[in-house]
């Protein structure tokens, strides 16, 4: 017999259906919470289908993002084989019935059905130390993006009320820029406090500068200040609005520094990421974001798998005499990890970084290909080189 045990999770619950072999489910088909009680009654059915069959079941189920992680973590903890399954094969298979039916019970029975069609390999762990990494790095990536938003709304914000503060600083958003606006808001309450409280201020932020630099900022900030077109502030609400996102901007440079700190101090540990950091035009964001995305390597039997996880192979359209020629890559892989490689990649191109990846891509154009068509055969070719220095645990050489 090879019994199977098909999960369909969603919000909170999963609905269960086994099969002793194929062809011949198993009883009812019934759903339980990712509570204690409903996990134990799940190891409770797995048991009696194990004693059924003479044999542990292996579980099959969809990655359902985070929906997934209590059933998973139950199933390792009582060392059950699982097979996680994309949502796309799952999709196709259930599209093969005529009948246009959708309930969680027919998903669960369905995802039995795929089992024995299909040959799906387990799903390999990827280790804690990957996992910690994955979830740090995607929290960084969430948190840069809200970053950005913040800043753009603070800009338009300080269009309204200080618009010639933005040439005061040499980065308007560092620490002592934005903490002096938040002291020095409009262009009058610069010039009530003249140029020497503005120096001491300046200079008690930013200890590390001479009191000449502090002096040269505060009499830029005060031209600043007699050019700017809004002397006073008539709505109020522009004042309350800047003051939020400057408070919003300090607190999320804070957060994306400790995640930073985080981030170094765990794949510091891991081997891989020296090893990924060895590619010339790889950084530490972009190489911790590269093995957590990928995981272990040992997951991967040949490149070209890893190629597809990525999502950069291309796609393939043909019926009867018709052969379509311009085919664009799937997209059906790890978002996260398609954009990291194609930052490596302009990274590496730029400036020559590497030489083996930019006479590559040299050699794409000069045979007429587009730009992004070049990137994208060098993105596959960085795929390729990562698989092998992986494999072998081997640092990058960039010999011409």
């Amino acid at each position: 017999m090879n019994p199977v045990i098909g999960l369909d999770v969603s919000k909170g619950e999963s609905q269960i259906q086994a099969f002793l072999d194929k062809g011949k489910p198993y009883g009812k088909s019934f759903s339980v919470p990712h509570t204690t009680e409903g996990l134990n009654t799940l190891l409770h059915f797995l048991k009696v289908v194990e004693n059924e069959a003479d044999m542990k079941p292996s579980v099959i189920l969809e990655s359902t993002g985070h929906y997934h992680t209590p059933v998973i973590q139950f199933l390792e903890e009582q060392n059950y084989l699982y097979i996680m399954v994309n949502p796309l094969l799952s999709y196709q298979a259930k599209k093969s019935s005529l009948r246009k039916v959708k309930t969680d019970e027919i998903d669960a029975f369905r995802l039995c059905e795929l089992y024995y069609k299909e040959e799906l390999e387990p799903y390999k762990k990827r280790g804690i130390q990957l996992l910690n990494l994955r979830n740090l790095t995607r929290q960084h990536e969430t948190l840069t993006g809200l970053y950005v938003q913040a800043k753009l709304q603070f800009h338009s914000i300080l269009d309204q009320v200080f618009p010639e503060y933005k040439g005061v600083f040499g980065d308007l958003y560092s620490k002592v820029s934005l903490n002096t606006l938040l002291e020095f808001s409009t262009s009058e309450s610069v010039i009530q406090a003249g140029e020497s409280k503005v120096t001491d201020k300046i200079a008690s932020l930013c200890m590390s500068r001479s009191e000449r630099w502090a002096q040269e900022r505060a009499k830029k900030l005060y031209e600043a200040a007699q050019r700017n077109p809004f002397k006073s502030i008539f709505y109020q609400s522009h004042l309350i609005s800047l003051e939020m996102y400057i408070q919003l901007l300090l607190q999320y440079q804070e957060h994306l520094a400790k995640l930073d700190d985080q981030i170094d101090a765990l794949a510091g540990e891991i081997e891989e990421y020296k090893i990924i950091q060895s590619i010339p035009g790889i950084g530490e964001k972009i190489a911790a974001t590269i093995i957590s995305e990928i995981g272990e390597i040992e997951r991967f039997n040949h490149p070209k798998k890893l190629v597809a996880f990525s999502g950069i192979d291309p796609s393939v359209h043909s019926s009867g005499k018709f052969t379509a020629t311009i085919n664009r890559i799937t997209k059906r892989g790890s978002s996260r990890l398609r954009h990291a490689l194609y930052m490596a990649v302009l990274c590496g191109i730029r400036s020559s970084r590497n030489k083996k990846l930019k006479e590559f891509y040299d050699r794409k154009r000069e045979e007429g290909k587009p730009f992004k068509v070049a990137m994208i055969a060098c993105v596959n070719k960085l795929i390729h080189w990562i698989y092998a220095l992986l494999k072998r645990r081997e640092d990058f050489l960039d010999l011409v």
